[in-house]
């Protein structure tokens, strides 16, 4: 009899581990492709002295590694907020660093649409302005403002009572709307990222008008204004990109209410890697591809070493 009951417990558990297997294959693969391109990535801008002093190569950096650290926590609380019933304390520190990280990328495009603003518009005056120094100090500045929100969250969230809780752990997944306890904090939310995103919009409209302008000048560099043209259009597409990971859990609400649970949760899982992952994996792939500094070293580590050799020592040379 009590084989029969061991079996019966068993069965259930290996059935649950194998459902838990199979449901994250769709999330872990994609993820895992996508660490390793922006990894590579990552290790290609600190491979070379011309892409470590490089300004907009030091942004890119810091681009990409908050967004493969936002990706990185993502994937965490995908997973635990389907497997585990989070404590407030837990689910409000993970949102609250997933803010922080997800805020950089907008912030850290305008830095970057400035900066071939004033190396169109302002070439003599470039080098002076924009410098490693600056440079630091501007990615200083862009994490202390997203920290501004964070810790204005954080304020917002502990004038909630949770001592009239009965209990801390949280009754339903760790989303960022479980965590706006205060009525204010969502409002503060709407309103703080809209100003982002409207700001960051206009910089990046801005940025590309004012070079557009440059470019009918005689005293200007044709093929340079062209160039930056083209990477500040690329920058609002990457703001886009940015702006779309914003409406993921609008759209899972949405379409949770029309379909049943079985086809939301696979509408879920096609959405988190379109909408979430692939907007992180397209700036280190668009700026490898498109970039003829960073392209030959990038293909030299992301693919087979001895076939670009050639193509790197060639890059050397002309660097």
């Amino acid at each position: 009899m009590s084989g029969i009951q061991t079996n019966t417990t068993v069965g259930p558990q290996y059935r649950g581990l194998l459902d838990l297997v199979l449901s994250s294959i769709p999330i872990t693969l994609p993820c895992l492709v996508f660490l390793y391109i922006n990894g590579v990535m990552l290790f290609t801008l600190r491979s070379k002295p011309v892409l470590r002093e490089t300004c907009r190569y030091i942004l890119l950096y810091n681009l990409l590694f908050a967004d493969d650290l936002q990706l990185t926590l993502s994937q965490l609380l995908y997973f635990l907020s389907f497997r585990i019933r989070l404590t407030y304390p837990v689910c409000g520190v993970l949102i609250m660093f997933s803010y922080l990280l997800k805020d950089i990328s907008p912030l850290t495009l305008v830095v970057m649409s400035l900066e071939r603003y004033v190396a169109v518009c302002y070439p003599l005056r470039h080098s002076t302005v924009v410098t490693s120094r600056n440079t630091a100090v501007a990615i200083i500045v862009i994490w202390a403002f997203s920290s501004f929100y964070v810790l204005t969250q954080l304020v917002l969230l502990l004038d909630f009572p949770f001592e009239n809780l009965q209990t801390l752990q949280l009754t339903a997944r760790c989303t960022a709307q479980a965590m706006f306890l205060n009525p204010v904090s969502e409002q503060y939310d709407r309103v703080y990222h809209y100003f982002l995103f409207v700001s960051a919009g206009v910089t990046v409209i801005g940025s590309f008008i004012g070079v557009t302008i440059a470019a009918t000048s005689a005293s200007t560099d044709k093929a340079s204004a062209h160039k930056a043209r083209k990477t500040l259009l690329l920058h609002l597409f990457q703001l886009g990109l940015s702006l779309l990971s914003t409406l993921y859990t609008p759209l899972f609400i949405a379409i949770s209410a029309v379909v049943d649970r079985i086809r939301a949760l696979h509408m879920q899982t096609a959405l988190y890697v379109v909408v979430v992952m692939l907007p992180k994996c397209l700036s280190a792939l668009i700026y490898g591809i498109r970039d003829n500094t960073i392209r030959p070293i990038l293909m030299y580590y992301l693919c087979c070493q001895r076939k670009f050799s050639v193509v790197l020592k060639e890059a050397e040379v002309s660097t």
